[in-house]
């Protein structure tokens, strides 16, 4: 099995998305061991000493000021992920809680938490068998790590709780384990909190996220190209000397994509001559590089953040590279919390064009010449009319969905956490926001693709041709009225698999950026 060491620098988006998303595995470079043992020593040395020390010889939170006796603070730290898994609601994606336990893992290997070495080696072998805590939607705020899905994970070292197997199925952790050969975790000092005081959760999302983000904007410029030719629109306001007076890199990108899906067109062609009555497209066409490219530059500014995240060593309190045991508020979502919910922005402003552009190609007054709802006899055949109208629920959805969280706090913790950055919250919603973008995409898709057929003998360029070809594999042209939905999940994961971007880039001597 590929495995991936961690502790040998700051992991990266791909080993990431490698663990969470497609099982690679994981194992603890020998750098990281050495590194956890020494910090381990610093917290060892401190256990007896008289002073307090906030983790090791005191309560939590608001109940800090509780001095523990050496006696019971195995016990402490138990009794701490005991009462911190206290998630309800939905259970979480695999691979949401595979993310949260290799960037957990991560920070383990700086030596900067105070765990024992064996502690970091149980969640890398948990990591490396597939075997993934049953962790729940709700009990995040944000802040002082993401706490109760990060006690869940927690628990499961312990042997306790439900865990998923490699194969999927539900089981107990103790027996999950023990049929991996991996023993359950008694912890020590420090351990317990070193386990759950982490951005892990929002980041691991967030890294999600922008993987699937840069597909969808790839996609959307294909979508809006096949649009464009459907609508008879012009590819001249997308002219390389037209975008350079307004020098935005991800508009660049964009246009350029744009021009390169639609060179060579018939359609296109068709229509470029002086005797064209159509001056000017519409906004959701002739701007579409402009969104689109922002969307692509607020998505640049959050992978920044999260490159920084990654280098990070989120835990409270930390072990100093000069030996100090500190308190500190790293922990706090803020940072990823802001760019969770810029990214929902754009998210939703994309989908929005999207839906735009598919009801000019439905509408007979703004069509250019194509039927009613594209429909084969309108009025006995209502075509993609409610195909729309799903693109409209998940736009409105989308709406609501990039309100922020972040401007939201409820204290907590007898007001010791009194500030909390919802950044969980904020990543949640930036999932579902994700989802609905593809399904919106999809749609347009399909409905351009009908479209483009319907405008024969003309025939649509090369790069758009290959993705209609490539839906035409599964989903049959224009006729009468069908089952409709099964064609929109179709053209979902053509979407969302790739393959609608990997026909375009077949028929492109380079591919889209």
């Amino acid at each position: 099995m590929q495995r991936i060491a961690v502790g040998t620098g700051p992991l990266t988006e791909a080993d990431v998305v490698a663990v969470a998303r497609h099982g690679t595995g994981v194992e603890l470079a020998p750098d990281a061991v050495d590194a956890i043992a020494a910090s381990r020593a610093v917290v060892e040395a401190l256990a007896d000493d008289v002073e307090p020390h906030y983790g090791i010889s005191t309560g939590f939170g608001a109940l800090a000021t509780k001095h523990i006796p050496a006696e019971l603070r195995a016990q402490l730290q138990r009794s701490l992920i005991r009462s911190h898994a206290a998630g309800s609601g939905a259970e979480v994606e695999r691979e949401v809680v595979r993310a949260m336990m290799l960037l957990r893992l991560s920070t383990l290997a700086t030596g900067r938490t105070g765990v024992r070495p064996q502690t970091a080696a149980a969640l890398a072998a948990l990591l490396d068998a597939g075997i993934t805590p049953v962790v729940r939607e709700y009990g995040s705020l944000g802040c002082s790590g993401d706490l109760a899905p990060l006690a869940h994970v927690a628990l499961a070292l312990l042997g306790e709780g439900e865990v998923r197997d490699a194969d999927g199925a539900a089981r107990p952790a103790a027996e999950a384990m023990a049929a991996a050969g991996i023993a359950p975790v008694e912890l020590a000092e420090k351990e317990g909190l070193a386990l759950i005081n982490g951005t892990d959760g929002m980041l691991g999302q967030l890294l999600l996220a922008c993987t699937d983000l840069e597909l969808l904007l790839r996609t959307v410029d294909i979508t809006a190209a096949m649009s464009v030719e459907a609508m008879l629109g012009t590819a001249r306001v997308f002219a390389a000397d037209l975008q350079s007076l307004r020098p935005q890199p991800g508009q660049a990108i964009a246009a350029a994509n744009l021009r390169a899906l639609l060179a060579g067109s018939p359609i296109v062609a068709s229509h470029e001559g002086p005797d064209c009555v159509y001056v000017q497209d519409a906004y959701s066409m002739r701007c579409a590089p402009q969104v689109a490219g922002a969307a692509r530059d607020t998505l640049g500014h959050a992978r920044r953040v999260a490159h920084f995240e990654l280098a990070s060593a989120i835990d409270n309190p930390v072990v100093t590279p000069d030996g100090r045991v500190e308190s500190n508020g790293n922990f706090h979502g803020a940072p990823l919390a802001y760019v969770l919910d810029f990214l929902a922005i754009p998210v939703a402003d994309v989908a929005s064009m999207s839906e735009r552009r598919t009801d000019r190609m439905l509408d007979v007054a703004r069509s250019r010449g194509l039927p009613p709802f594209l429909a084969d006899d309108p009025g006995v055949d209502s075509g993609h009319m409610i195909a729309q109208y799903t693109q409209a629920a998940l736009v409105s959805e989308l709406k609501r969905l990039a309100v922020p969280a972040s401007v939201d706090s409820i204290p907590s913790s007898a007001m010791q956490e009194d500030h909390v950055s919802m950044g969980w919250s904020a990543a949640r919603k930036l999932r579902r926001g994700v989802d609905a973008l593809g399904r919106v995409l999809a749609i347009e898709l399909l409905t351009a693709a009908r479209a483009l057929d319907l405008r024969a003998p003309l025939e649509p360029g090369p790069a758009t041709g290959a993705v209609r070809a490539a839906l035409r594999e599964h989903v049959a042209g224009p006729g009468t009225d069908r089952y409709l939905a099964p064609e929109i999940e179709v053209a979902v994961e053509l979407v969302r698999s790739g393959a609608a971007l990997a026909a375009a880039n077949s028929a492109l001597a380079i591919p889209l950026l």
